[in-house]
């Protein structure tokens, strides 16, 4: 027997406060998210009890309503059985914001931009850790075809990742996707990050902790690339969309209507494009820099609280783009002596989302929570663990903040014994074989790594 969405959908309507108590809903994977007006005129311990519901939350300034895996057709219902507004409006969404947390409008923000795509991120993760595991048997592009195409397969989605985010982003923040989609492919246009070869024309701020060599200029703007360009970046991205949803609708107002169509999205293009290279990327660039420059001090006082904010703050760093201040001072020691205690450190982080993803999928036995969470948790033993953060830790908060303390604990461990890596090369587990002496010898920097790696897992999953 079908089951009757519109009977559901006249209910959930009518003990929320009916349709008027609604500003704005929206919907993700397994649920109804409401933005009510007022939350005291829902009745929610009705709601709890309704068949087709599974329960109901209140998190990051929405009333949520779990349906399921049904939840598609529910919200259709809705939307088709009142006056609802299923899109976001800018009224509405500033109001809502004024209400919120600014860490609830963070997450809500990620969440929003990640969930459409997070089964595919996990399915890509999932490649990567195959093509990690074929690295351990000494496959490389160079000498496999079978790695090279299995290494595009799983690694095309991550390189891209800013199309991917310009995409739902532009959704979110209500900019023409076409137009979205142009601002990333500048960000990721190849030739961009090839502007940073050869000899520099002059260095910037020569002699400080922000030295950047420049390579070219635009109008006599100094153009600054970070290492490796913007391939797999996100806060970028989003701020690069976020600009572009502003600046179109300003020159929405501002063009005729005769020529809106074509001169819109061209100014737009060309005044966003330009400003996330030579602005957004560049501020980007010397936060990283500035984090290089705090965690060397604490390093200088003390190995183990150098570890322990490592390992506890790498996810976050890495979130926002700002290991890259540590990365390249942690491959210049590897090039000088042949080892480095700055890239071990950061090993422990995907060891406290895996152990967080384990015991989520064993206690958790809600259907489209494990369909992320299994996925996920493959990926993590990889070292891929965008999958698990975006997918079901950020939106929970809790078992995100255990996971980075659980890695700070680990982090702290190799910091106490000075774990350092030989060489740069696999991620997660497959990383373990970087601890490894250029002899090939087993010393306890091996021994603590694994020790490092298994007390990380055990504290996450027990917390």
């Amino acid at each position: 027997m079908a089951k009757d969405y519109k009977k559901l959908a006249k209910d959930i309507i009518e003990h929320i406060g009916g349709e008027s108590n609604v500003a704005q809903l929206q919907y993700c994977m397994t649920r109804l998210r409401f933005y009510l007006k007022d939350e005291s005129k829902a009745d929610t311990e009705y709601l709890k009890n309704l068949s087709g519901i599974v329960t109901v939350m209140k998190a990051s300034g929405q009333y949520q309503v779990v349906i399921g895996s049904d939840v598609g057709e529910v919200y259709e219902a809705i939307l088709n059985v009142s006056n609802i507004n299923g899109e976001p409006t800018l009224n509405i969404n500033n109001e809502q914001n004024g209400q919120k947390k600014l860490l609830d409008q963070f997450i809500d923000l990620i969440s929003s931009i990640f969930q459409p795509f997070i089964l595919v991120l996990s399915a890509t993760g999932m490649i990567k850790g195959l093509v990690a595991l074929l690295g351990v048997f000494g496959l490389d592009e160079a000498n496999s075809g079978f790695y090279a195409v299995l290494n595009a397969v799983g690694d095309g989605f991550f390189q891209f990742l800013p199309i991917i985010i310009a995409l739902t982003a532009a959704k979110k923040f209500r900019m023409n996707v076409y137009t979205a989609l142009a601002i990333a492919f500048a960000l990721v246009y190849p030739s961009l990050s090839d502007m940073a070869e050869g000899a520099p024309l002059y260095t910037l701020f020569e002699g400080t902790q922000f030295s950047a060599d420049v390579f070219t200029t635009f109008l006599g703007i100094p153009v600054l690339l970070p290492p490796g360009g913007y391939y797999s970046t996100v806060i970028p991205a989003i701020l690069a969309i976020w600009l572009g949803a502003k600046v179109e609708k300003g020159f929405k107002k501002i063009i005729p209507s005769v020529v809106n169509s074509f001169l819109t999205p061209f100014f737009t293009v060309l005044v966003t494009a330009t400003l996330a290279i030579l602005v957004i990327g560049p501020i980007a660039t010397w936060g990283s820099d500035l984090i290089g420059l705090i965690f060397m001090a604490i390093y200088k006082i003390s190995p183990t609280i150098f570890g322990a904010l490592i390992g506890g703050l790498w996810q976050l760093l890495v979130m926002f783009g700002l290991h890259w201040g540590l990365a390249p001072i942690g491959i210049l020691q590897l090039t000088e002596q042949g080892f480095t205690p700055i890239l071990s450190n950061s090993g422990s982080a995907s060891f406290g989302v895996l152990g967080v993803l384990l015991a989520i999928i064993i206690k958790n036995k809600d259907k489209n929570v494990r369909n992320i969470g299994i996925p996920a948790t493959i990926a993590s033993v990889f070292g891929v663990t965008e999958p698990g953060i975006y997918g079901l830790l950020l939106p929970m908060k809790k078992p995100f903040i255990i996971a980075l303390i659980s890695s700070a604990i680990g982090g702290a461990y190799t910091g106490f014994f000075d774990v350092v890596v030989y060489r740069i090369g696999g991620l997660g587990v497959f990383s373990i074989t970087n601890y490894i002496t250029d002899s090939g010898q087993l010393t306890m920097n091996f021994w603590h790594r694994v020790i490092s790696f298994i007390l990380v897992t055990v504290i996450a999953f027990a917390i």
